[in-house]
């Protein structure tokens, strides 16, 4: 018995988290969004250079989102997060 099953190459997938993500900041374009809340500051800022860079394909072409990442502090609780907007080729 296989243990691999061969199939094909894997679907694209239209619906992903990122592809949801990004129409939603697209309904919204000049519009700020938090997007993600990522244990760290170096995870926020990972995550918003490639949302800027366009490195995933939700997000292409690279300048059509920009994204920042800020360490928010309200009271005694303080998080990490990634904030986008869809600006289209208005670079």
């Amino acid at each position: 018995m296989n243990e691999v099953e061969f199939i094909g190459p894997p679907p694209k997938q239209k619906n992903t988290k990122h592809a949801r993500i990004a129409a939603q900041l697209k309904a919204h374009p000049r519009s700020w969004g938090v997007v993600r809340r990522p244990a760290t500051i170096n995870r926020a800022a990972a995550a918003a250079q490639a949302i800027k860079s366009g490195r995933l394909a939700a997000y292409a072409p690279a300048g059509s989102f920009d994204a920042v990442a800020r360490t928010i502090t309200e009271g005694t609780r303080t998080e990490h997060r990634v904030y986008a907007r869809y600006i289209g080729d208005e670079q």
